[in-house]
């Protein structure tokens, strides 16, 4: 009896818990009500009629019925978030029904949460649902922190693919930090397509495959597939073609094949002639932005249904007429994926025609792989190859606000002289300023007042590498880039690993700057490191010369006879203080314009 009564007292505790825990308070934040944009997607956010629709207002009276009711879906749009929990909820309504027959509810109704972490890998969340008329997700047992603070990190939240929100609301428990986070500042990717841009059929939000590419390519990206009515069709391309754009795609072939049944009334010439008009539309308003033509990537019953065969082939074979056409006209910065490079089989289609989860990896593997050749933001296998974002030390700077305040400087105030780096460049002095300026008079005397300061606290080289592709190097001439960059590396990376990043980012730096003289610096000697650091910058300076572009190693100045640093001239091995910055410039200013 003892025994039982024991089991029964522990049972009730944890059954208190359990029940605690259900009805711990949480606070709730309603995207609509923010001051600032937060609904990432939205290609007309302050022009929308319903707060989760595609298409501005005026588009109902502009397009087809069935163009306008499928733009009132969510697809693609996507809320950001920082918090510190354990626990988020999500309870939101829709209007349509929750589920397809071809595509589950999680899918069509559902939401789909991610994570980053403070060094810039994703994470995923799996969240208990409940679909009633008021649709809930709970995510709970989450890692609130990570290693380096106890300000919890980024979340993304994909909305429904196939239904259009009434509303929704997020929420965190009482006591925790939550922070809305704003739209991204970049221009964004734009896709216009069918049913399988639009999301059919992933299991969930997160699985189309233009959330798998925003992710890869870490883009904001607008999502303007509609469900058998990506047409090509003129009152839609017009509007589309409103946006500025980082890179359009269109994808619509799978809704332009001529079949018997159809009740289209187009012929083959129709086809080529929409691509051609929507081609020059663009490239009229855009001249310069890059336009991809997505191939038809087949159905998967091909080998046992020759019509299926013969209808993607007549539509693929139009575009390359109609892509040798619009090249020989002169159109430059278009581009065209075949229908191999999609990489679709037997096993990766639900219905033969729209993918499943391993189908829509393998389109946004074969977009992935042309769209960064298209915009030059390559990837290696190495981390220092991989771009990311960083939040390490939120609580001495906020990584993504300095890189906004860069930008809007960058366009507001053009600079002749960049320096990058880490919290050594980031503590030194300059604008835009830092949490402290450990050496701001040298820095003027080395740089010049007006230099821009690139320095990010806790940097490495694949953080960097994401700066320049977000656009730290865009719309302006340089005259030098100073760049310093690799010491947080050490710890995690072989010589050769290091190497590779700095080829990679030699490479992206010429690429958006190419008649800036760039000068790479040394990685500056740190306690306990300087023979490894000896090494590894007479490789890095070799690296300079086959890449053609200087090398200076000023941090020479730190070390006492033997190569050990002179720790009077640092506040902490690592970080010089004013005299230390003095001596650093002083070796830098013979090399400054």
């Amino acid at each position: 009896m003892k025994f039982k009564t024991a089991i029964a007292f522990v049972g009730l505790i944890l059954s208190f818990q359990f029940t605690f825990a259900q009805t711990a308070k949480l606070n709730w934040w309603n995207p609509q009500t923010a001051t600032f944009p937060v609904l990432e997607g939205q290609g007309w956010p302050k022009e929308v009629k319903n707060p989760y629709d595609r298409l501005p207002a005026r588009a109902e009276k502009q397009v087809r019925e069935q163009v306008w009711g499928l733009s009132n879906q969510s697809a693609g749009l996507m809320l950001r978030f920082r918090a510190n929990a354990s626990e988020i909820s999500i309870r939101y309504v829709v209007n349509g029904k929750h589920a397809l027959p071809h595509m589950p509810a999680t899918g069509v109704s559902g939401v789909d949460l991610y994570a980053i972490s403070s060094d810039g890998d994703w994470r995923w969340c799996a969240g208990k649902y409940a679909f009633g008329d008021t649709i809930t997700y709970t995510f709970r047992g989450l890692e609130p922190n990570d290693s380096y603070h106890k300000r919890g990190r980024e979340y993304r939240l994909y909305l429904p693919l196939y239904n259009s929100v009434k509303w929704l609301e997020v929420g965190t428990p009482d006591g925790t930090e939550f922070t809305p986070l704003a739209t991204r500042p970049d221009k964004p990717i734009v896709i216009y397509g069918t049913s399988i841009a639009h999301g059919a059929c992933a299991s969930r939000p997160g699985m189309a495959w233009t959330a798998i590419l925003g992710r890869k390519l870490d883009h904001p990206l607008i999502n303007l597939g509609f469900s058998g009515n990506g047409r090509l069709e003129e009152e839609v391309v017009s509007i589309v073609s409103e946006i500025d754009a980082k890179l359009f795609v269109l994808d619509c072939l799978p809704n332009l094949t001529i079949r018997p049944d159809s009740k289209l009334g187009l012929t083959i010439e129709d086809v080529k002639n929409r691509i051609l008009a929507t081609t020059r539309t663009l490239r009229k308003k855009h001249p310069k932005t890059p336009i991809v033509l997505a191939s038809h990537a087949g159905y998967t019953d091909e080998d046992m249904n020759p019509q299926s065969k013969h209808f993607y082939s007549e539509v693929n074979e139009t575009l390359k007429e109609a892509f040798a056409q619009l090249k020989a006209e002169g159109i430059t910065q278009l581009y065209i994926i075949p229908k191999a490079d999609f990489g679709q089989h037997i096993e990766t289609m639900v219905d033969g025609t729209h993918p499943n989860d391993l189908g829509m990896m393998r389109y946004a593997e074969g977009y992935e792989k042309h769209l960064r050749q298209i915009l030059h933001e390559y990837k290696g296998e190495a981390s220092t190859t991989q771009p990311v974002i960083q939040m390490r030390e939120p609580n001495n700077y906020d990584w993504e606000a300095r890189h906004a305040e860069i930008l809007d400087l960058n366009k507001k105030n053009p600079t002749a002289t960049v320096v990058i780096g880490n919290s050594i460049t980031h503590f030194w002095g300059g604008l835009p300023k830092g949490p402290r300026a450990n050496g701001a008079d040298s820095w003027d005397n080395t740089f010049g007042k007006n230099a821009r300061n690139m320095g990010y606290g806790w940097d490495r080289i694949e953080n960097v590498l994401w700066r320049i592709n977000h656009g730290e190097l865009d719309g302006y001439a340089a005259r030098q880039i100073f760049v310093n960059i690799g010491t947080n590396n050490l710890h995690l990376n072989s010589d050769e690993e290091i190497v590779e990043g700095w080829r990679m980012l030699i490479d992206a730096i010429k690429f958006h700057q190419p008649d800036a003289q760039i000068t790479m610096l040394g990685i500056y000697p740190r306690r306990q490191q300087e023979g490894r650091v000896a090494v590894i910058n007479e490789k890095l300076a070799q690296l300079t010369g086959e890449a053609n572009v200087n090398f200076l190693d000023p941090g020479k100045v730190f070390l006492r006879k033997g190569g050990k640093i002179d720790e009077s001239l640092f506040s902490d091995g690592l970080h010089p203080n004013a005299k230390g910055y003095k001596m650093l410039g002083d070796a830098i200013k013979p090399f400054v314009k």
